[in-house]
Formats: structure tokens, sequence, C-alpha cells
């Protein structure tokens, strides 16, 4: 008998936690963060791939816009699905909308990559880093202000 209700308590106290757990996963600000991580990783995972592939045949700046594009395409419904699940904006316009927030940080990177990698001597993958650190507690405002606006 002790057994079984030792056994109802334990249940019970790790059902909760899985509960806060999952409640405290599920947070938009959470999201934003592993989204975030699946950008940067997606992101670097192709420039990389790229680099390699091209070596100095194509300029890095090229597949800087490149990897960008294919980025953003690939990772928008997450974002419109998971982190700003209230959003009342069309798909095309929401990622117009995602696309032209991303557009000025990769200004950004466009500006400032030359500046690190050329007269810094930064390695490019190093250089974006550092450019994109900045990047997430702007990013998401605007993205909750605008990007997804929910009224």
């Amino acid at each position: 008998m002790v057994e079984m209700e030792s056994r109802t308590v334990r249940d019970k106290d790790s059902g909760f936690g899985r509960r806060a757990l999952i409640s405290a996963l599920s947070g938009q600000r959470i999201t934003y963060l592993v989204a975030g991580a699946m950008t940067a990783v997606l992101y670097y995972g192709l420039l990389g791939l790229g680099l390699l592939i091209a070596k100095d045949g194509v300029p890095y700046l090229f597949l800087v816009v490149a990897c960008y594009l294919a980025a953003a395409t690939i990772i928008y419904p997450w974002y419109r699905l998971v982190v700003f699940r209230g959003t009342r904006e069309s798909w095309p316009i929401g990622y117009l909308r995602f696309y032209a927030v991303g557009m000025s940080f990769l200004a950004a990177s466009i500006i400032g990559l030359p500046i690190l990698v050329g007269f810094a001597g930064i390695p490019i993958l190093i250089a974006q880093g550092l450019i994109i650190i900045a990047s997430p507690p702007l990013s998401y405002l605007i993205h909750r202000t605008w990007t997804f606006r929910t009224h």
C-alpha cells in the first residue's frame, strides 16, 4: 500500500515536471530561440558548403545572399506555424515581410563582412557569426510587432 502511494505521488510530480517543461518550451521566446538556432545552423551549413564547393570561383558575398534566400525560404514555415501562431496575415504577405526584415540584417552582413574579412583578416564564417550575434533581440521585436502581428 505504501509503495502504491509513493508511486502515485512520484507519477504526479513527474507529470507536473513534464507539463512545466512543455509549457516553458512552448513559450514564444523559447521557440524563437530554437528557430534562430535552426536558421543559423541551416544558413551556416549552406554557406560553408557553398564556400567549400565554390572555393574562390564565386564571390563570397554572392554566396551569402544566395544562402540567406535559401535558408529564409526553408525556415519561414517554422516561424509561421510554431513561433508566431496567431498571425492573421496571408502566407505570401507574411513571407514578404519576413524576407524584408531579413534583408536589413543581410545588408548588415554585406556591409560588415568586407570590413571584417578584408581589413581585419577574420575568416568569413567567424566574421558572419560576429555580425549575427546582435540580431536576435532586434529581429524578435520586429517580427513580433510587424512581420507576424496579430491585430
